[in-house]
């Protein structure tokens, strides 16, 4: 790991972007800690860290200001990363499917989602292994937000996260499902009730899958970018609760 920059945010929050190989980052460090802190990895959209940059922001700020580091890298095909040609097409199959009205078909999600989860969870590991290896961090872990299908398989795969914060806002392909059926952490889902790119149904039946003793599902009125204010306050608690 690599620091490219830093800066004091208004509210001391330290900031430093990063690199990992290919994989640019941002760290967010609270403006005092006596001792190493837990961290909070998060999960960006597909859209590039740049877009996502005020959303992340604001989440690694309330992160701080519960006493937690927060990171976030950049996925595989966003920003600045070098474009598959596969996934280039799923994305043109996905634009036409929904701009015609039609069912999203298992084949287009498949091939959308499948690859970016097979790429993304090592690249998360790697750098998980690299934040916990700096002074000021030291864990527990939780991971909250991005593509849903990532945060299933990198909460399976990955012993050092102890909990997990989705939102169930992304495609996911069926093979997904038994994965989720793994998952024995707390989880925290959200769930925007009128999200005009994601199934419903699809998405409590994922809930339901989830093999968690503890999961809340938050299910509130809106559009997919409707998430209401709180909803940011429950799940700051949430983590709270089982990060300190």
């Amino acid at each position: 790991m690599q620091f490219t920059s830093e800066q004091r945010l208004d509210d001391g929050v330290l900031e430093r972007e990063f690199t990992l190989g290919e994989i640019p980052g941002i760290l967010w460090t609270p403006a005092s800690a006596s001792a190493p802190v837990p961290l909070i990895l998060l999960g960006p959209a597909q859209l590039g860290l740049r877009k996502m940059y005020p959303r992340l922001v604001a989440r690694a700020r309330r992160a701080a200001a519960d006493g937690f580091a927060a990171a976030t890298i950049e996925l595989p095909g966003s920003g600045d990363r070098p474009r598959s040609a596969a996934a280039e097409q799923a994305r043109a199959d996905l634009r036409r499917a929904m701009e015609a009205g039609e069912p999203v078909s298992d084949e287009i999600i498949d091939a959308l989602i499948l690859p970016l989860v097979d790429k993304a969870v090592p690249e998360w590991q790697a750098a998980l292994d690299a934040l916990l290896s700096l002074p000021e961090i030291g864990g527990p872990v939780g991971y909250s937000g991005g593509v849903i299908s990532i945060g299933i398989r990198l909460a399976v795969v990955e012993p050092r996260i102890v909990a997990a914060g989705f939102f169930a806002g992304s495609f996911v392909p069926r093979t997904m499902f038994e994965e989720a059926r793994q998952l024995t952490i707390p989880l925290h889902v959200l769930l925007q009730w009128d999200d005009e790119g994601n199934d419903r149904q699809a998405a409590l039946d994922l809930f339901d899958a989830f093999g968690s003793k503890e999961k809340t599902l938050h299910a509130n009125m809106g559009g997919h970018t409707g998430v209401p204010q709180f909803a940011g306050e429950d799940a700051a608690g949430f983590f709270a609760r089982h990060l300190r």
